[in-house]
């Protein structure tokens, strides 16, 4: 999932006028009242339903398997038709998914089913309109659903679950991956496995590429502008947090995080860190510019393609820690929300997204985009994705990840796209742009403090 600065110009026109305005459309700013449980569909019942995804805005192997799942799923369904869309307003992929579905709430034709990056989630449960799932159909369903031969892994299960109440049902997403090209390594002196488990090692070896080839080696998604989802886990890592557990203090100017961003400066300074954006930071590594790019595992597949094309050899680590603490990922990516107030849309809803988060759907997903099965013992003995996964070792990083999840934290109230645009700009002054660390990041912080009050 890529995030841009769009999302900021899309909202800030769009978040005055939907918070006067929600509640004429049949949306509430606490979610549903329903407790009655929504009646099942009947055999020749014919609902159409409209599902937004913004793997749909990329073409290739993104709308070629979610277009593929929405078809098996109609063959499953014969009486629920599904009219899967891109975000309506164009921009970068899951850059607009909040004010996409704003525009059409206040048109009056907001989707029925949509995907929802994390960064929204306070938004979403609490101004948007989104179904507390678990009212609609009862909580023993959701366990249900949540379960099987196959369960969601427990960091997963409850990532948009709100005030004791499911909203969405976690869907795609992944933890930082470091991806490398192994053949630039070796034609540096470096070996394939090379130990890149901290930023201290990454440099070193960086550097060797980089005295190899004369130009930066790195780029690293979390300090460009819309990759704030991982940089909140570079920070952990290094035992910083960017709001406080009780969610009404900003947290991003700490001596902690400052020595983050520092720290991650310093790999400018050095030359080995390349100040680019996200589709520069993609082109890099696949046409051989660079050698290393830490970026959400959704690229797995994209970048496989290219190392097949270009002849070189694409290995992944894990996200990088600092010295002897441990590295603290987060998850990139969505849920799937319920936003129709209709009962039958409803429940044609609830059933495609059981369908869309099953065992088949995370066979087609994982192996053809690069997102975690969410059902991660579907990779082990006996899964129907082991052979894949043991013929893959690249999704490894991102397993082993998984289950020390920690989640991606949306910042309270109607200007969280603004507080997520400050950091990003601040950790990109210091960063790429030779900033001073602490008067930058501790503004920042003030200016994000005055927003959520």
């Amino acid at each position: 999932m890529f995030a841009h600065r769009a999302r900021a110009l899309a909202l800030t026109a769009a978040a005055a006028v939907a918070a006067l305005s929600l509640s004429a459309c049949g949306a509430s700013s606490t979610g549903s009242t329903t407790s009655a449980v929504i009646p099942e569909l009947s055999a020749d019942q014919k609902v159409d339903i409209t599902f937004e995804s913004y793997n749909l805005a990329q073409a290739g192997v993104w709308s070629d398997t979610i277009n593929g799942l929405v078809a098996d799923f109609e063959k499953a369904h014969p009486n629920i038709t599904v009219h899967a869309q891109p975000p309506q307003g164009g921009g970068a992929v899951g850059a607009n998914t909040i004010s996409s579905v704003q525009t059409q709430l206040l048109a009056g034709h907001a989707p029925d089913v949509a995907q929802l990056t994390f960064d929204g989630f306070d938004f979403a449960a609490t101004q948007l309109g989104a179904q507390p799932i678990s009212d609609l159909v009862g909580q023993k369903a959701i366990d249900d659903a949540l379960g099987g031969a196959h369960p969601f892994n427990p960091n997963a299960k409850h990532l948009a679950d709100w005030n004791g109440k499911t909203y969405g049902i976690p869907y795609v997403f992944s933890t930082p991956v470091l991806f490398y090209n192994a053949t630039a390594l070796q034609k540096a002196g470096l070996p394939a496995d090379v130990d890149l488990s901290t930023w201290d090692k990454v440099e070193a070896a960086a550097k060797a590429v980089s005295a190899k080839t004369g130009k930066p080696s790195v780029d690293v998604a979390c300090t460009s502008i819309g990759g704030n989802w991982c940089m909140q886990g570079i920070f952990k890592s290094n035992g910083a947090s960017v709001l406080s557990a009780d969610r009404k203090t900003i947290q991003f100017g700490s001596d902690a995080a400052i020595d983050t961003v520092t720290k991650m400066a310093q790999l400018t300074k050095d030359g080995v860190l390349r100040n680019a954006d996200s589709n520069s930071q993609l082109e890099g590594l696949a046409k051989g510019d660079t050698a290393f790019l830490l970026q959400s595992s959704a690229v797995q597949g994209m970048l496989m393609q290219a190392a097949a094309k270009g002849g070189w050899q694409l290995k992944a680590s894990g996200m990088p820690g600092f010295g002897s603490k441990p590295a603290v990922p987060t998850n990139s990516g969505s849920a799937l929300f319920i936003l129709s107030n209709d009962p039958a849309k409803q429940r044609a809803g609830w059933e495609f997204i059981k369908f869309m988060t099953s065992d088949h759907a995370y066979e087609q997903i994982s192996t053809k985009i690069g997102y975690l099965p969410l059902r991660t013992s579907l990779t082990q003995p006996g899964g129907s994705l082991y052979d894949w996964a043991q013929k893959n070792p690249l999704i490894a990083p991102n397993l082993a990840q998984l289950d020390r999840l920690q989640p991606w934290v949306s910042y309270p109230g109607n200007s969280y796209v603004q507080v997520d645009d400050i950091l990003g700009k601040a950790i990109e002054g210091v960063v790429y742009y030779g900033k001073d660390p602490k008067s930058t990041m501790q503004d920042a912080q003030q200016r994000a403090q005055d927003l959520i009050k």
